[in-house]
């Protein structure tokens, strides 16, 4: 059969795991449960003798953030796919199947989110390999999770039966009630659905072709006319918006007769709410009181709670607490029930009525060349700490409505200011007037950190002409 091509889809953005998951930077790129982040465990875990290198597929905004944690994981991609819009995961495993096909179409694919949990990497190898045999032989596998507990907030698989071994699948059950669920597990031929699915690219091409043939046009024209930038790959925005905007479970997999399902019965979560993380951390390590902590955090006389701090300025104390979860960041705090986990999404939609920042935003912001924050904003000023990559540059830009003065903390900035090209050493300063064609750079081997105060009539991230940049940004990016 060959090596399988492993597809991460790294696009979404969930609302659930809110502060510290948000649209600008979601949770399959922070480090929630251990040290390294749940896309960085996914694709280690999609790597090794069994698989070729990775398909992502994810969009504009992250595929810088992709490509480092690829990096500083040691994962080499075979390739990071753009989409120009979110469309749902219908027309993203069409086009990597489509991919896939061009080269091989009897090579087998497996799509997994690269947002989930599973610690043991060799029983999830283990349960691939099961699944591979009848992906080969035209089937469409999915991965059941036995359930340990009624889940309202997962779907579900039912079988025809509780024996052993791959089985057909019988039907998709939706996110069922608290009593329903209930009587799901005690009948036990219902897996939890953890929407990974193993085929061969002919295989979902031909499953496409037969239940939802609008979507093959417009996806083989958006890579026919996809373009290469900076090592990724661009699809073509016009014709990726005429694919509709759906899943493949309604798409494609409630229509195919031919799905088969692998039970998997090892440890498994899809980070789906605090629950869930609170869950997770203790089966690593257990706590009679449920009491679970980070660094940050101290829990006194408490009981079944979450504690967490991702501020290194904060530290979170709980006393004589019970069943509730506490998150906090450098610019908001979750205090909530733990029954009330899968509401937390109704926070997020609160913020953004309100058009408060942190809805969706971050004080940090992750570019290609590294980061920033705000560290004050008022009237007519701005002051921003800067963090720059060794070896990374700004682009060469200008603005309308703001002049800036930079102060280098660490290290050494070079700093180009019209005509001017300034080596900027620590505790030495420039001033960079308002409409000065500029661009900041790191000729050194360490970060360069920066103190920025900006002043003028408009500080907005959009006031800027950019004349040039290395990482192909049209957008302050």
């Amino acid at each position: 059969m060959g090596k399988i091509t492993p597809v991460l889809m790294a696009g979404g953005s969930g609302t659930r795991l809110w502060p510290v998951s948000r649209k600008s930077f979601p949770k399959q790129f922070a480090a929630l449960v251990g040290d390294e982040t749940l896309f960085q465990a996914s694709a280690r875990r999609l790597s090794g003798p069994l698989f070729d290198a990775p398909v992502v597929m994810t969009n504009s905004d992250f595929r810088f953030i992709v490509a480092e944690q690829l990096e500083q994981a040691g994962v080499a991609p075979g390739a990071i796919v753009i989409e120009p819009a979110g469309r749902n995961t219908a027309p993203a495993i069409l086009a990597a199947a489509l991919m896939v096909a061009s080269e091989d179409p009897d090579r087998l694919v497996l799509v997994a989110p690269s947002d989930h949990v599973i610690p043991d990497a060799d029983a999830f190898a283990a349960a691939v390999t099961e699944g591979a045999g009848l992906a080969a032989q035209g089937r469409i596998v999915t991965f059941g999770i036995t359930p340990d507990r009624p889940e309202t907030g997962y779907g579900y698989l039912q079988l025809a039966s509780t024996g052993a071994g791959p089985q057909p699948l019988d039907r998709f059950v939706e996110k069922p009630d608290a009593a329903t669920a209930a009587d799901m597990v005690a009948a036990g031929n219902f897996l939890w659905n953890a929407g990974i699915f193993l085929f061969s690219a002919r295989t979902m091409i031909d499953a496409f072709r037969a239940h939802a043939p609008a979507y093959l046009q417009p996806v083989q024209a958006a890579l026919d006319q996809a373009q290469t930038d900076l090592g990724f790959l661009r699809l073509a925005r016009e014709p990726w918006a005429q694919a509709d905007d759906n899943s493949i479970d309604y798409a494609v997999m409630e229509k195919a007769d031919n799905l088969s399902v692998v039970r998997f019965s090892g440890r498994w979560s899809d980070l789906g709410g605090w629950d869930a993380v609170w869950r997770e951390k203790l089966g690593q390590a257990p706590s009679e009181t449920g009491v679970v902590t980070d660094a940050r955090s101290t829990a006194i006389d408490c009981c079944d709670v979450l504690l967490r701090s991702d501020s290194e300025d904060l530290q979170v104390v709980g006393i004589g607490l019970s069943d509730l979860m506490v998150v906090a960041t450098a610019d908001a705090v979750l205090v909530a029930d733990r029954s009330r986990a899968q509401d937390v999404r109704q926070a997020v939609s609160a913020l953004k009525a309100k058009r408060a920042r942190q809805a969706e935003s971050f004080p940090r912001d992750h570019r290609p060349w590294g980061w920033f924050e705000t560290l004050a904003l008022a009237d007519r000023f701005q002051v921003k700490r800067i963090v720059v990559k060794p070896g990374a540059a700004l682009s060469l830009q200008s603005h309308v409505h703001r002049s800036e003065h930079w102060v280098v903390v660490s290290g050494t900035a070079r700093v180009t200011v019209d005509d001017r090209v300034t080596l900027v050493t620590e505790n030495q300063s420039i001033y960079v007037p308002l409409g000065a064609v500029h661009r900041m750079e790191n000729p050194g081997k360490v970060p360069m950190v920066l103190i920025e105060v900006q002043t003028g009539s408009y500080l907005g991230e959009d006031d800027i002409i950019r004349y040039e940049d290395v990482y192909s940004r049209s957008s302050a990016d």
